[in-house]
């Protein structure tokens, strides 16, 4: 596949941003001819924002392996497809060429298939980051099933609530992961979720960690053992499934301001196209470089930028297992020393927290091969900005400031590395194809620079989410109803004097945690779940390393034997419920929270005084018991 869409100049992206607001169903169509469809479509786009309703390219069909694998394995078969660094540095790094990775994919999908996987099927994957994990990904993908992956980090109840709302019938997992010091028991964890999952009829179990497991007959199955079947059957080729541009390829759940999570679904068409020319462009990609995303493939950024995004382009993807702090907080320098990477594309959490470790951990590292930075999950701070930019970069590379969603496939505003300009804690400028419009509470669009409001996007893109699954109608209550014709990111956005976008933060019921979404009501739903918990409220505050911290304020009615063992407690049944990356970072007790007359929460005075604010907290008069708000603040933490 020729790069024919790469912007080369900041005259080349003014062209293409040009016709794709002009004329966005040729821009599109020109794009993507440059992929191998079975058949092309009839149309190109149809979408209305009520409903909604968005299909691209509607009636072509393809299947996006071959796009990531096949059409690699007839132009660059001994290519590096991934290189994988495991948790321990002593272990072996693996390399899986192209011709490789598609052995393997085709062999998982023929074990897939005799454990009576089909089409349309929805499969559960709860691994570690290993390369079987891309491996299972894809093979669900290339035999037409919806692969739904859930973080390694979630605890047995999130998992068995996303089960049931899939209706997966299959799970992959392992018997358990490495994470720095620590052993994870994923299979464990998984027969404490499957009590409540009916649907699961088979669990497929990687060896990693060989701890010991329970293995229920009929059920559980070694990944090992079904290989050895396919390879005792001749290894057969798995023919790529057909499947419709506008079939799902996978379900992401995401968390929300309610506190069910919900199901992101993306289609194979569009999210392909989009995936694949937002990673071409924003870190310019060049045949044969290193593309090392240091996130979990549980979240959309491993999805678009580990997995489709540099696999449809025949890129190498480096796959890290373990974290950037262990066994010492130089482990990134030295994947990158080792590997020669050319790209590093992180989270600002990760760079806030290496920045607290000073320069010794890099002095000896020899970075020279990095060529492109970049982060995304969160806004990035000025402090980090340059400290990145200098220590890690030698002022050598530009930085890519990349703003999306899990809802959106892909990244959406981001400058352009080394073509348009790149200006610190700003997301700068939209790619092709994206109409970003700020308005005010009332969605009367704030025309002009220097204005700020709410995020919202007017014309569809390729990677946008089609519904969330089992449920249209909070798709379109979440995205699509809040302003009229417009896609709500429930961010909050300023655009400066040259036209510039940044990114100001969550403006519903929804924290920012070291670049993950968590919502305030399913982690208010956890807290309460412990049997002394009377009510709570949570907001975010600013956090050093996270960004955003969680700040929980608690009515206990319990037997306090000791406050500090109290926390401790309401943490565990947090961890327990949704994981512990939801645990409060700060509980203060309270003997009542701040309600209006009809008992809503106000959760901006508590945000004013979690963030140490507390003079102006607004007007307080017209609340049910004005006083509770003095004890709050004179007991804050």
């Amino acid at each position: 596949m020729s790069n024919s869409y790469q912007i080369n100049s900041k005259e080349e992206y003014d062209l293409a941003y040009k016709k794709s607001i002009e004329n966005p169903e040729a821009f599109w169509s020109d794009v993507a001819d440059n992929f191998h469809w079975h058949k092309k479509w009839d149309q190109v786009l149809h979408w209305d924002f009520v409903s909604p309703k968005i299909e691209w390219f509607k009636g072509g069909k393809l299947n996006i392996t071959e796009n990531c694998l096949d059409r690699w394995v007839k132009s660059q078969p001994d290519a590096a497809a991934i290189i994988w660094e495991a948790n321990d540095p002593n272990e072996e790094s693996r390399t899986l060429t192209y011709k490789e990775l598609h052995f393997k994919v085709s062999q998982f999908a023929n074990v897939l298939k005799n454990n009576g996987a089909r089409k349309g099927d929805r499969i559960c994957i709860y691994m570690p980051m290993v390369p079987e994990l891309t491996i299972a990904i894809l093979a669900c993908a290339r035999i037409g099933c919806i692969h739904s992956v859930v973080f390694g980090g979630f605890s047995a109840q999130s998992i068995s609530d996303r089960i049931q709302d899939a209706q997966c019938n299959i799970v992959i997992t392992a018997d358990g992961a490495f994470r720095g010091n620590k052993s994870i028991p994923l299979k464990s964890i998984i027969d404490e979720a499957l009590i409540t999952c009916p649907s699961v009829k088979k669990v497929i179990v990687l060896t990693r960690t060989s701890i010991p497991v329970s293995m229920l007959n009929g059920r559980d199955v070694w990944w090992e053992e079904e290989i050895k079947q396919v390879e005792n059957k001749g290894n057969p080729e798995c023919i790529a499934e057909s499947m419709d541009a506008e079939d799902m390829l996978f379900i992401l759940y995401t968390s929300g301001s309610t506190g069910k999570p919900k199901g992101v679904v993306h289609t194979c068409g569009g999210y392909m196209v989009w995936t694949n020319y937002t990673f071409v462009n924003v870190f310019q990609y060049q045949k044969s470089q290193i593309h090392f995303c240091t996130a979990d493939i549980g979240w959309i950024t491993g999805h678009s930028y580990i997995i489709y995004g540099p696999l449809s382009a025949g890129a190498t993807s480096l796959m890290f297992e373990g974290i950037p702090t262990w066994p010492d907080s130089g482990r990134f320098w030295d994947i990158i020393e080792k590997h020669k990477v050319d790209i590093l594309y992180t989270a600002p959490t990760a760079i806030r927290s290496l920045m607290g470790f000073g320069l010794d951990p890099i002095k000896e590292k020899n970075l020279s091969s990095l060529k492109i930075l970049g982060t995304v999950g969160e806004p990035i701070n000025e402090e980090a900005w340059h400290w990145y930019n200098e220590n890690i970069g030698k002022k050598n590379c530009p930085i890519v400031d990349t703003w999306w969603q899990t809802e959106t496939g892909g990244i959406l505003i981001s400058n352009i590395a080394g073509i348009t300009k790149s200006k610190p804690t700003f997301a700068t400028l939209p790619l092709p194809g994206i109409q970003p419009i700020i308005v005010d509470e009332n969605g009367n669009e704030l025309v002009g620079n220097n204005v700020s409001g709410n995020l919202c996007i007017k014309f569809p893109w390729p990677g946008i989410l089609r519904t969330t699954y089992g449920d249209h109608e909070r798709c379109r209550t979440a995205y699509f109803s809040t302003y009229k014709n417009l896609y709500f990111t429930g961010d909050g956005c300023l655009r400066d004097a040259e036209g510039d976008y940044r990114i100001t933060g969550r403006v519903d019921d929804v924290l920012n945690v070291s670049g993950h979404r968590i919502g305030t009501a399913e982690v208010e739903n956890a807290i309460n779940m412990h049997s002394g918990v009377v009510e709570s409220a949570i907001v975010g505050y600013p956090h050093d390393i996270k960004g955003q911290g969680i700040y929980a304020f608690v009515i206990f009615n319990g037997i306090h034997t000791d406050e500090a063992h109290t926390r401790k407690d309401i943490c565990i049944t947090v961890s327990k419920i949704i994981g512990a990356i939801a645990k409060p970072d700060k509980i203060q007790f309270v003997s009542g929270l701040p309600k209006t007359r009809s008992g809503k929460i106000m959760r901006r005075i508590l945000r004013k005084i979690a963030e140490g604010e507390t003079t102006n907290l607004g007007d307080t008069t017209t609340l049910l018991d004005p006083a509770v708000v003095e004890e709050i603040k004179l007991n804050r933490l």
